[in-house]
Formats: C-alpha cells, structure tokens, sequence
C-alpha cells in the first residue's frame, strides 16, 4: 500500500511513539530496539485498515501492552475491517483502541508534546498530530504532497476535508515540514503555493 510509518522520538528521554503502523510493522520494533529506545504508545490518524495492520503485530511482541490512540468517530470503522472488505482482503483490527482522541488535548513522547487536531474530511475521526515546537505535523491521509485524501470512500466529506487543511495545516508556518501517509514529506509553504485541491 506503500504507506509511510513514522516513529516520533524524544532522543533525550529515550521514548517513542509510533504513528500508523502498517504491515510489516515488525520492522519498526527491530529498529527502535537497536537504537535503544523505549515505544511508549502507537497513535493512528485514523482507521483506515492500511494505518492500522501493524498495531496487533506491535502490541503482542512487546512484553508490556502500551496505549493506542483513536478518535472516537473513527470506532466504528476500526470495528468494521478498517474498510478492508471494500478492497476485498479479511482484516481484524483486534481490540478496541484504549486512548480516545479529544480535538485539541496534547499527547506526549518524553518531554516533546503534539497537539492532536480533529481533521475531518478522509475520515469522521481523523486526526493530524502537530509538534510546533519542532515545525512539523503527521499529517495521515489528510493532505500529500500537491495532494489530497480521498473523499470518496464511505465516511468521507470532501467540504469537511477542504476546510479541515484551511484551518488545521494552512493556518501553520510555512517552513512547517508536513509528513503524510503516503508519498515524500512537504511543507505548508509549498501547499499553499503549489496544491491544485485546496
């Protein structure tokens, strides 16, 4: 699905987190492993199957479960295959997320903290996670570069979509460095200036 799995790290406290762990996740863990880095969550933009393949694999190779994070409007769809049977493969997402997203509360790895904004549009409980201080968002399936999410698989709103990139991305400073769920990284300034969708 070539999906960009991410792994926010605090460097001095050690941490990280993973954000939407696809397939193959395993490979994620090996890394932070060898690195000498504690995973501490897995926050997920949203419950498409492809940004959520790799949490079980994740959770039941760790000696210690860690939270996982959703947004509530997305329950439904994690509980329905991740809209897996749309693509015709069998999915189980396991159990339900035990770290519910609120629009506008912060999330921490170490001592680095993210804003989760609630960004509908590709989905009705996406969200992208901000680390200002840093100038840089996880941006899932929201805004690519000189692209935008898909609008038109079930729970999508391309109004809802457009409105949640003015408000949530194009409202950030324009060096802030834009890392989605697929495709290479961009920035603000460049979607601003480039994007043909919004």
């Amino acid at each position: 699905m070539s999906n960009n799995t991410y792994c926010a790290v605090d460097q001095a406290a050690r941490q990280a987190v993973v954000i939407d762990p696809s397939f193959g996740a395993r490979k994620v863990l090996d890394d932070l492993h060898a690195r000498g880095l504690s995973l501490s969550a897995v926050w997920l933009t949203h419950a498409h199957f492809d940004h959520i393949a790799g949490v079980k694999e994740i959770l039941s190779a760790l000696p210690a479960p860690v939270p996982v994070g959703l947004h509530p409007l997305d329950l439904p769809l994690w509980r329905e295959d991740g809209g897996a049977g749309t693509w015709g493969y069998h999915f189980n997402a396991g159990p339900d997320p035990d770290l519910l997203w609120q629009a506008d509360q912060t999330a921490a790895v170490g001592t680095s903290t993210a804003v989760v904004r609630h960004t509908p549009g590709h989905t009705p409980g996406h969200v992208v996670f901000i680390f200002a201080q840093d100038h840089v968002a996880f941006t899932g399936d929201l805004i690519f570069r000189r692209s935008v999410g898909r609008t038109d698989l079930p729970g999508g709103n391309g109004q809802a979509l457009a409105e949640s990139i003015r408000n949530h991305i194009y409202t950030l400073p324009p060096e802030t460095v834009l890392l989605s769920g697929h495709g290479p990284q961009t920035t603000v300034g460049e979607e601003l200036d480039e994007n043909p969708y919004v």
